[in-house]
């Protein structure tokens, strides 16, 4: 008796647009191409991320649990060493759930910085703050908003911010900060909207640094596998990503406030609320898809009909950069780009002399590696959630292989505006 083996089903070559990408999707690999030098720069970027992210996510938190509604927060970004002993739920050998091998306190290169900072020099932290001599807040704060304005991307986190229950739990926090300040509890008499509007924002301050607690140590994990030869293709460092997604989808996302020792909860872990759906896939869609437009680059102006009409076609992320404009003074790209000039690796440092037009160049280089860097997490998540809602990508049933297309395909539909960089970061030379 002879056995058939029947064939490996196909289906007809995609007609899309991006039909080359469709189909690198399709066999498992990621929207940016499989290169040794892609590698190279989306691994040396994660590295070059994770560190003053690991300030981000710390100060984040510190502002939504303990500066809460300071009508003055001169001091919001010194953070107190509490914040930098904070052991991250990941990392370090008591974790919740080991991702990187490291400590969990805040990392050797962030703290060595926040001494020394550019000027290499140990001064007063207020000189350095002055300075600007420091890790630069305002971009986290930027993404916050970004997520704050696009409210609506999905979840139960959002909704639970206009329910009575949230109201009633910033009630109670909001007295207690101003418990014995009759001037600051006669404004809220006044206008409690505007009160709760800030505590609303507040939240999301803890829900962005939650998200990004998980992302610092995945990122330093990768940095060390590919540096010890174990992640060798873009693919698998796309997977490490999915692996990941799905090992922490469900670590709770709340918002406690601390005032004068007590806990207030404002958002309390029993909701239920969990990262995937309240925290990573809202960042997506507000941070690497929409924002808004830079100052200085758009005119908001409604006459000059420079920002679109509807929220939903905002299209100002990473993935859709210009990086030259992004490369100027005060928009928060560019801030996150020097904030991650300190801390690149070696490797990258000597792929930017190679082909960087001098050292002013290198803030625009690195910004073109973080796009192609955010084109690979954005693989991820499309993997992800084509793992979680679809069928596997060897299945068996050529309708279920279809459907899977058209979800590649519709993925990748929001990249056929001009602006998208989808088809740069599939030429090597784009730089």
């Amino acid at each position: 008796m002879t056995t058939t083996t029947l064939p490996p089903i196909t289906l007809p070559p995609s007609t899309h647009e991006f039909a080359d990408v469709v189909h690198r999707l399709e066999a498992g690999g990621s929207m940016l191409p499989d290169t040794p030098e892609n590698l190279m720069q989306i691994i040396g970027i994660y590295k070059a991320y994770a560190v003053p992210m690991d300030f981000y996510w710390r100060d984040l938190l510190y502002i939504a649990e303990r500066v809460f509604l300071n009508p003055l927060p001169a001091f919001k970004y010194f953070l107190p060493q509490e914040y930098l002993d904070l052991p991250n739920h990941y990392a370090g050998e008591h974790a919740d759930l080991r991702i990187w091998r490291g400590e969990a306190t805040a990392h050797p290169e962030l703290l060595e910085f926040m001494k020394t900072g550019e000027m290499k020099q140990k001064l007063p932290r207020l000189f350095h703050h002055l300075w600007h001599d420091r890790i630069n807040m305002e971009f986290a704060e930027a993404c916050m908003r970004a997520m704050f304005w696009h409210r609506g991307m999905g979840g139960q986190f959002d909704p639970y911010l206009d329910s009575a229950e949230y109201k009633a739990n910033a009630d109670r926090a909001i007295r207690a900060y101003f418990q014995g300040n009759p001037v600051m509890l006669g404004l809220y008499q006044l206008f409690p909207e505007m009160f709760l509007e800030q505590v609303r924002q507040l939240s999301y301050y803890a829900n962005l640094g939650l998200f990004w607690e998980v992302m610092a140590p995945v990122f330093f994990e990768m940095s060390d596998l590919y540096d010890e030869g174990k992640i060798t293709t873009v693919p698998e460092a796309m997977n490490f990503l999915v692996n990941g997604i799905f090992a922490i989808a469900g670590r709770p996302i709340y918002h406690h406030v601390y005032i004068r020792g007590e806990c207030y909860e404002i958002i309390p872990k029993s909701k239920g609320f969990m990262w995937l759906y309240e925290a990573a896939l809202p960042y997506v869609e507000a941070v690497f898809y929409r924002t808004s437009p830079f100052r200085g680059t758009k005119s908001y102006n409604a006459q000059a009909k420079q920002v679109p009409d509807n929220q939903a076609d905002f299209h100002y992320g990473i993935l859709y950069a210009d990086v030259f404009p992004v490369g100027s003074a005060g928009i928060p790209p560019t801030l996150l780009m020097q904030d991650m000039l300190h801390f690149l690796p070696p490797y990258l440092v000597d792929y930017y002399k190679q082909h960087c037009r001098g050292e002013d160049d290198m803030l625009i280089q690195l910004g073109i590696s973080f796009q192609r860097s955010m084109y690979n997490v954005t693989s991820a998540v499309i993997q992800a959630l084509r793992t979680a809602l679809l069928y596997p990508l060897d299945d068996p049933n050529p309708r279920h292989l279809m459907a899977n297309r058209q979800f590649f395909e519709g993925q990748l539909d929001r990249f056929k505006r001009p602006e998208a960089r989808l088809r740069d970061i599939q030429r090597q030379n784009y730089r």
